[in-house]
């Protein structure tokens, strides 16, 4: 009788434990209009940063990325470029010249066509060279319009 005692109590007392937890609710949250000011990162954290999205790694990911696209383009489109969607487009061009410009800021766009508008800057003339070729390696584009500029790296 005593255990049988002791499991009606502790079920009772859980239960009740369970029904006192009331709903939380926007209205019960605390308020906390305080801002919390991010710190920026320190110059070396910035460099480290930077050579990371540089590093040959970094190139050979954005390439095998750039690949799976394309044999998962060729599975769904029985190997055609044609009606590819302009986002994924651009967006493959914009890795292969991330990873083949990293000091470049470039924008790319593309339209139903293939058509790929590139803008922005690069830091040399032979970055600049390189932009039309490398985007004409990804399927699904017909033309390039370089529209970019060669400028000096911000330091």
């Amino acid at each position: 009788m005593n255990k049988l005692t002791f499991f009606l109590i502790s079920g009772l007392l859980i239960f009740t434990a369970a029904c006192n937890n009331g709903a939380r609710t926007s209205q019960t949250a605390p308020v906390n209009t305080e801002v919390v000011q991010t710190q920026t990162p320190e110059p070396e954290e910035t460099q480290e940063a930077q050579e990371d999205a540089q590093s040959e790694l970094r190139r050979r990911q954005l390439n095998q990325d750039i690949r799976a696209r394309e044999q998962r383009n060729h599975i769904f489109n029985e190997g055609s470029a044609q009606n590819r969607n302009p986002d994924n487009i651009a967006s493959e061009v914009r890795s292969k010249l991330e990873a083949n410009i990293p000091r470049g800021s470039l924008t790319v766009e593309a339209d139903e066509g293939g058509v790929v508008t590139v803008s922005g800057t690069v830091t040399n003339q032979q970055e600049l060279a390189k932009i039309e070729r490398l985007a004409k390696e990804i399927k699904g584009v017909t033309a390039v319009n370089v529209k970019a500029t060669v400028a000096k790296p911000q330091t």
